[in-house]
Formats: C-alpha cells, sequence, structure tokens
C-alpha cells in the first residue's frame, strides 16, 4: 500500500478541521491550533475504538482521560468495550472504594456513527443498583434475555447494543481504590482471527470520520448553551444517553484578566456525588492534573452559611475553591448533581479582581502561596496513582 493510498484513506480528518467555522473565533489562529491538537486527540483514541477488541472478543480500552479528552469528568475513569445485543457476556473482578462504579451499554458510541440512534439502546445500571459492597469480589451476567435458571446478578442490554462503558468515579483520588474488571463473551466463538486488508482499510477509514463525528456532537451542545443563555449562566439539564440519575449545570464562560467570577450554589440536603469542572471553548475538560479546573464534594469548602462557593481567576486569588481557567478567558463550566434530592441552579457574579474580598462573606479563609503549592502537590500525586489508560 502506497502513501498516497493511505492519505486518501485519512482524507476524512480534513472534514474535523473545517469544524473551525463552528468555533467562537475561527479567525484567531489560537483557535485553528486548538482544533488541530483536537483532532489529534480524537484520532489517537479511535485506534482503540476500532483495532483493540471485537465483540466476539471484548476488552476494555481506556476511553475519555486527560490524553483522549472531550470534556471527562476528572473524578471519572472511563473504558469501553465492543458489544454486540445478541451475545451474553459475564463482567466480574473486584468493587474496589471508589464513590461510584456504572455501566451503560448502548446500540452505538459517540463519534462511531454519523448520526445517535433515537432511541439510543440506553441501558445503566450501577453499583448501587447491583448490590456490590465495597471491595467485594464479583460478577455480573450482561445479556439481552436474563440466562434461564440464572440466579446471579444479571443486567439487560438492548438487543442491538454496540458496547459498554464502564465509570469509575472517585470522590478522593488517593484514599480510594478503583475497581478491577475483566470482561468475557460465553458464546461459542472462533478464535480471535487475523484482520483482512479490506477489514484494515475501512477500520482506517472509520478512525478518521471520528474526529469530525465527535466535534459535530460536542461543540453542538456546548454552542447551544451559549446561544441559549449566553456567557455565565448555568443551564440544567439531563442529556439522553448520560447518566440517568444525574442532573448537568452547564455554562458559558468569559471573563478579563482583571476580573473573577464567582460561583455560589445551595446544596442538596442529600448529595451522594457533586462536581464542577472548567472545559475549553471546544468541550474538552482543562488540564487538571497540573492545574485546579475541577473540584467535588470532597475536596471543596464550604461556607459557614452551607453554601458552596468558588471563584474562577486567571490567577490564583488566594481563596478556597480556585477554579484555574489555564489561560483560557472563554470556555465551558460542567457540574453534575448525582442521585440528589434536590438540584439548585448555581448563579455566576462577574466582579473585579481586585474587588473580590467585598463580594465574598467576611469570613473567607486567606489560602497562601505555599498552602495552594501543597494542594497541588496532593492533587498530582493522587490523580496520576489513579490508571487513567
Amino acid at each position: 500500500m502506497s502513501g498516497d493510498d493511505i492519505l486518501s484513506l485519512l482524507a476524512p480528518l480534513r472534514d474535523a478541521a473545517d469544524e473551525l467555522k463552528n468555533t467562537w473565533h475561527p479567525d484567531d489562529p489560537a483557535y485553528r491550533a486548538d482544533v488541530y491538537r483536537q483532532v489529534m486527540t480524537s484520532l489517537s483514541y479511535s485506534y482503540f475504538a476500532y483495532f483493540h477488541a471485537t465483540p466476539e472478543h471484548p476488552d476494555w480500552a481506556p476511553l475519555w482521560n486527560p490524553v483522549y479528552t472531550l470534556q471527562p469528568n476528572p473524578d471519572d475513569i472511563y473504558l469501553y468495550a465492543p458489544l454486540r445485543g445478541d451475545l451474553t457476556y459475564r463482567v466480574s473482578g473486584n468493587r474496589g472504594s471508589c464513590k461510584i462504579l456504572s455501566f451503560t451499554t448502548q446500540r452505538k458510541m459517540s463519534g462511531m456513527v454519523d448520526s445517535m440512534p433515537n432511541p439510543s439502546g440506553h441501558n445503566e445500571v450501577d453499583d448501587t443498583d447491583l448490590g456490590l459492597a465495597l471491595n467485594e469480589d464479583f460478577e455480573v451476567i450482561f445479556s439481552a434475555v436474563k440466562p434461564a435458571g440464572h440466579t446471579g446478578k444479571w443486567a439487560p442490554i438492548d438487543p442491538q447494543a454496540g458496547g459498554m462503558m464502564v465509570r469509575f468515579r472517585a470522590y478522593d483520588w488517593a484514599g480510594e481504590v478503583d475497581p478491577v474488571l475483566s470482561i468475557e463473551c460465553l458464546d461459542k466463538v472462533p478464535p480471535k482471527p487475523r484482520l483482512s486488508p479490506e477489514q484494515i482499510f475501512v477500520g482506517i477509514q472509520e478512525m478518521a470520520k471520528f474526529p469530525a463525528r465527535k466535534t459535530r456532537l460536542y461543540y453542538g451542545m456546548q454552542n447551544g448553551v451559549k446561544q441559549r443563555v449566553g456567557f455565565n449562566v448555568f443551564e440544567p439539564v439531563r442529556y439522553t444517553g448520560a447518566l440517568a440519575k444525574q442532573v448537568y449545570w452547564p455554562a458559558c464562560f468569559q471573563l478579563e484578566d482583571d476580573e473573577a467570577l464567582i460561583i455560589e450554589t445551595e446544596l442538596p440536603a442529600h448529595r451522594p456525588y457533586w462536581n464542577i469542572q472548567l472545559n475549553d471553548p471546544y468541550f474538552n475538560a482543562l488540564e487538571y492534573v497540573y492545574r485546579f479546573s475541577s473540584l467535588n464534594g470532597h475536596t471543596a469548602q464550604i461556607g459557614e452559611d452551607g453554601k458552596f462557593r468558588a471563584v474562577i481567576a486567571l490567577t490564583d486569588p488566594g481563596v478556597p475553591n480556585w477554579l484555574d481557567p489555564a489561560g483560557y478567558k472563554e470556555g465551558g463550566i460542567y457540574g453534575r448533581w448525582f442521585d440528589c434530592d434536590t438540584n439548585p441552579t448555581p448563579a455566576i457574579r462577574r466582579v473585579k479582581l481586585s474587588e473580590l474580598r467585598a463580594h465574598l462573606p467576611p469570613g473567607t479563609p486567606v489560602i497562601s502561596p505555599e498552602e495552594r503549592g501543597e494542594e497541588l502537590r496532593l492533587r498530582i500525586r493522587a490523580c496520576q496513582r489513579r490508571r487513567r489508560w
């Protein structure tokens, strides 16, 4: 196969680069460079999607993470395995002690089709639904129909299911233990075959289509928030195909060098899990290992009045709950209420950075540079010790 041939297979990458026109500033050279980088992150992931495993011979592949971006929740480790709805699978291993372990199966995965099917064949269960105790060894059968005589744990998949996504969600990155899992097809299948040239060429073509499919979906989601409510306003939503127990509160942020954004919200009385994170203008999670671009119910400091307040600022404002936008003056915010008894909508105030403390409660602590540095060192260690890919 000549070089010209492989370049022709990769031609759909141009469609992803053309999505620059749907960004907020398509004439900005920095935006162009960011979009090109985004194309590469999606392309690098797509090899796993098309070549790593098959429904007959499933295996876990990394999904969204600090490398394969597109808005991963920094608290989540994501895995993906291909499935077929007419086959039966066993997932087994140890539950670990992370906050939430969830399994989602659906007909198609985003990025692998031009448009998502409706209905999506979305089926979702988590450790609570399945009755999995912390640090427990377990096995669950996944199939369209419960096997006759099966008395153990079972979860349904759509007869047209195409894949399973798993989330390991941690509050305390350093103190919780992620699950250890395997997945097996229980039906009789032939040995995993060598790929034919035609299968390889089709796989490469699908890889090249993947970045454009992804960006079309996610640019539409983020641009939609901006078009409907503008900047610095939250728009709570439940997403079809996302976690059914979860309410998201997205916003698009905007500020200048000498400004700060104060996010303030009541908190649900019952709140098993909640968090907030910052994204870039292209729906990628901002750097979250070496930057304070996210907080959750474990790491956030709550005010004496029971409210949560965070501050977005380009430089450290010396207050609790700093959200660092990593040099971006515009981008996205995503918060999550998971299985909470109420779903309050936070508010955003845009203030001068020099006047920040006048807009915060009088007792707001001062965070010194030394304290912030130690906080960051602990964050880096905790994140790096989770297996993200």
